[in-house]
């Protein structure tokens, strides 16, 4: 697995062995490697896109994360029933599905990870229950109901979702999928995390065919998830270089905050239209990782990301505010960039409008 443990602080050191969630999700019949587009921003740079809004059909990076460690956590299950441990081939067996049918997983979700989490479920056998809180649209208890999740309305923010989650698996021996890390509860967060490194890896496989590397990442955070796996594994393995940016939400900079206090800290701030970032807490690996990444943090407005949006959209490219945090962190960026120094920005559309 990749995953060291470090008692002094109860994190668990993140070093996944990329090839395990690759090979995985190879055996997964929807999977392929998403686009990497070159567009024309605003302010006449040609931007590197990694384009994520259709990735498994689910329309959203999350699906990676969400799918393999619904399947490793069943693979853990067989382990412990069989003493066997399961090949990438043997998820569709009948045996190992009639095993997934007595596994129930829970989450709450903003959007994506349930999306990803009821994938999982559907296509290895098991259940998924998903708390929504009040603020998330019906439309998208529909989409959970259509993957045939059970789906809870919990509480009216996200925060709420999570405990009514939390207590779920407690009381009823549901598996808790979160994507989120807190003290004492680290490992199947660690697994979502894992799953992402296949964006980086797949990066590293098109920049080593065409030679054409970027010179910074934008990456946008809410937990951070997603930021820490990408940005571990281009500290790990990329030949070439780049600074990394961590985009947030002024409204909730609760990694930046992390890094300046030390430790991870809550972020309170006003709702924000980047819905899957407004995140106010830190997941505790994620800033674990990023502290060791040499990272910046920038954070950006709601008119900010209104105007990449809308620029985005005219270009055919329709993304959601937080898919196009870390776009509108470049046009923020570019107007400061030295002119005479090369600036070839690698960005990431994490979700369809």
């Amino acid at each position: 697995m990749g995953m060291k443990m470090q008692t002094e602080h109860s994190i668990p050191v993140f070093q996944p062995d990329p090839e395990v969630p690759r090979n995985l999700l190879r055996a997964c019949p929807v999977y392929r490697a998403t686009p990497l587009l070159e567009i024309p921003g605003r302010s006449g740079h040609v931007i590197l896109v990694k384009d994520e809004r259709d990735r498994m059909g689910l329309g959203a990076f999350k699906a990676l994360g969400g799918v393999y460690a619904v399947a490793r956590l069943i693979a853990e299950h067989w382990q412990e029933a069989t003493g066997r441990m399961l090949e990438p081939e043997d998820f569709l067996t009948p045996e190992v599905r009639a095993l997934a049918g007595s596994i129930t997983f829970v989450c709450a979700s903003a959007g994506n990870h349930g999306l990803a989490v009821a994938a999982g479920a559907g296509t290895f056998g098991a259940t998924a229950r998903i708390h929504l809180a009040g603020t998330v649209p019906e439309s998208f208890a529909e989409r959970l109901r259509a993957k045939n999740a059970m789906v809870v309305r919990s509480g009216e923010v996200y925060e709420d979702a999570l405990a009514a989650a939390s207590a779920d698996a407690d009381t009823t021996g549901a598996v808790l999928l979160a994507d989120g890390s807190w003290p004492g509860y680290t490992h199947p967060p660690a697994l979502v995390m894992e799953g992402y490194t296949v964006i980086a890896e797949e990066l590293r496989v098109a920049f080593d065919e065409s030679c054409t590397w970027p010179t910074h990442v934008f990456l946008q955070a809410g937990v951070g998830g997603l930021a820490a796996a990408v940005s571990h594994m281009i500290r790990l393995n990329w030949p070439v270089q780049p600074e990394i940016i961590i985009v947030e939400p002024e409204a909730a900079p609760c990694l930046r905050e992390s890094h300046r206090a030390g430790k991870p800290v809550r972020a309170d701030g006003p709702v924000s239209s980047m819905g899957r970032l407004d995140c106010k807490e830190p997941s505790i690996i994620a800033h674990a990782v990023l502290e060791r990444c040499d990272v910046e943090y920038v954070t950006v407005s709601e008119d900010d990301v209104a105007a990449a949006c809308a620029y985005l959209d005219g270009t055919g490219l329709a993304t959601t505010p937080s898919g196009a945090a870390g776009y509108a962190a470049v046009e923020q960026q570019s107007k400061s960039a030295d002119t005479h120094s090369p600036f070839r920005p690698l960005v990431f559309f994490t979700e369809a409008a």
